[in-house]
């Protein structure tokens, strides 16, 4: 009976502890390009750019476009605007498409913007990234 208390004591102390330590996040690595895109487009429109940058095929000009990127949803982007974001639904459009067991070039929009836009995932050692250096899209829709 006496060794009960103390571990009952102890239980009740945990229990009671209203702010637990959270997990940190695990990255999830992608099993396939249409997994990691949707990964990523949806760190995007949730502006988590920390884990969107994991996704990115790690070069000066990837990590160039994906702070402009951020910088503008940051800066730029409304508290409305972000939840909207935050919010919307993931659409891939019919001509997204694999190139080659390594590379699959992916044609989405977003429930909230609806504009159509696009990704290169590419293989890379059996881990699945995003090439932000090959974009469909005009120059000037861009975030300077």
């Amino acid at each position: 009976m006496k060794k009960l208390f103390p571990l009952t004591a102890l239980l009740f102390l945990f229990a009671c502890n209203d702010s637990p330590e959270k997990e940190p996040e695990v990255p999830v690595n992608p099993e396939s390009g249409m997994q990691a895109a949707l990964q990523f487009i949806r760190a995007a429109l949730d502006g988590d750019y920390t884990k969107a940058k994991t996704l990115l095929i790690s070069d000066s000009t990837n990590k160039q476009t994906i702070d402009r990127y951020e910088n503008y949803y940051v800066n730029s982007r409304t508290p409305e605007q972000k939840k909207a974001f935050k919010t919307a639904s993931i659409r891939f459009l019919k001509d997204t498409h694999q190139v080659s067991d390594s590379v699959t070039i992916v044609h989405y929009s977003n429930s909230y913007s609806n504009t159509p836009d696009s990704l290169k995932v590419v293989r890379i050692n059996g881990q699945w990234f995003i090439d932000l250096n090959f974009i469909f899209q005009p120059k000037d829709s861009i975030p300077k």
